[in-house]
């Protein structure tokens, strides 16, 4: 696989979207969270999304550049961090992302409104400076 600086740029473009859609969700209540489905599901298919697009784009990053096959979403990314991609602060706050991700997707008899609550307040600051950081790797390592 090769690199391909333009399907990541459209990627993060995408991650930026769904940035700007969970701070507008950002404003609703954990109570909201609990009572109104409609909330509930704009706020969890956000942040599956935005999960998503991020393991997309670090899964592209590592196979592609760094011959990496990353074993799970969260092996996606330690490995960002071990190669550089990521800095260890960013790695740390977006470590549990992987397992909320496959909760939204496969254990939805278990999600939980806090837990949903939490991320919706952290998530977009954390895609954001993910994507600011693959941004300044994907220039690194273009221009050089």
């Amino acid at each position: 696989m090769v690199l391909r600086p333009e399907a990541l740029r459209e990627r993060l473009l995408k991650l930026e979207e769904i940035i700007s859609r969970l701070q507008e969700t950002g404003q609703t209540s954990r109570n909201t969270l609990r009572l109104s489905f409609r909330d509930a599901w704009v706020a969890e298919r956000g942040l599956q999304l935005g999960a998503e697009v991020l393991f997309d784009i670090g899964n592209h990053v590592l196979s592609a550049h760094f011959g990496v096959s990353p074993k799970d979403y969260e092996d996606i990314i330690a490995q960002l961090a071990a190669h550089g991609v990521i800095d260890e602060p960013r790695r740390t706050r977006l470590q549990g992302l992987g397992g909320f991700r496959n909760i939204l997707v496969h254990g939805y008899l278990r999600v939980d409104p806090d837990r949903v609550a939490d991320y919706l307040v952290k998530a977009p600051a954390d895609f954001s400076e993910f994507a600011r950081q693959v941004r300044d790797w994907l220039v690194r390592t273009t221009t050089t």
